[in-house]
């Protein structure tokens, strides 16, 4: 007898297509696929999006930070020991930009000020010295004190030391006074031989004031009120 050849609708028969074995499994693995690109997608998608925070976090502090330095606080480093004992080379003094837009200047305070015609070093841009005579004040220098208005100036931060007369650019009668112009501050060192001031350079003027130090920032172990 002759046998009968397999075909596709006999229930023993296997299918010529491979795929028919199967049905639908080709189209699982496409839904896998599409399923990790879409994972993938969104795995880009959530690293874009904390990128782009980052970039703004870090610009929004450094408009902060610019917008503070220029118009609220600023920190100084002390380059010379014109103001020593209360002020070291390398100390960093925070300085307040806005003190002088809400009050006036005081005496004794120490201030920031930009380098006025009379100092000789053009590299050097900003001074810091405490304020000595407010304007109209009449100053005389007489047995190494200063006199203000006719009163003896307490000067604790010099720790006694002598302080010399102005030169004769400032004081050319050379009687050891000097009237302080309007709209004009004199200052001095607290380190009253070493220090280049208004008894040097004459007054200087409050629009050349930068702001007011405050506070003695660094090193931490010399941090104090000023």
């Amino acid at each position: 007898m002759i046998s009968q050849e397999p075909g596709a609708g006999d229930p023993g028969s296997l299918p010529d297509d491979p795929a028919e074995a199967a049905p639908g499994r080709t189209g699982e693995g496409e839904d896998g696929a599409e399923a990790v690109d879409e994972a993938e997608g969104r795995g880009h998608r959530r690293v874009g999006r904390a990128v782009r925070e980052w970039i703004l976090v870090i610009g929004g502090a450094l408009v902060v930070a610019l917008l503070i330095r220029t118009f609220l606080f600023q920190a100084y480093e002390i380059p010379s020991p014109s103001m020593v004992d209360t002020l070291n080379v390398g100390d960093r003094v925070l300085v307040n930009k806005l003190a002088y837009k809400v009050h006036d200047v005081h005496r004794g305070d120490v201030v920031v000020f930009k380098r006025p015609p009379g100092e000789p070093d053009p590299q050097i841009k900003d001074l810091i010295k405490r304020v000595i005579g407010l304007q109209g004040e009449t100053l005389v220098f007489r047995d190494c004190r200063v006199f203000v208005d006719g009163k003896a100036l307490v000067e604790p931060y010099v720790d006694d030391q002598c302080t010399d007369p102005p030169q004769d650019t400032v004081d050319p009668d050379g009687d050891g006074s000097v009237t302080v112009p309007d709209g004009m501050l004199f200052v001095m060192g607290d380190n009253r031989g070493g220090s280049f001031d208004s008894r040097y350079f004459g007054p200087i003027t409050e629009s050349s004031v930068v702001g007011r130090a405050f506070v003695i920032m660094w090193p931490i172990g010399d941090w104090a009120w000023l």
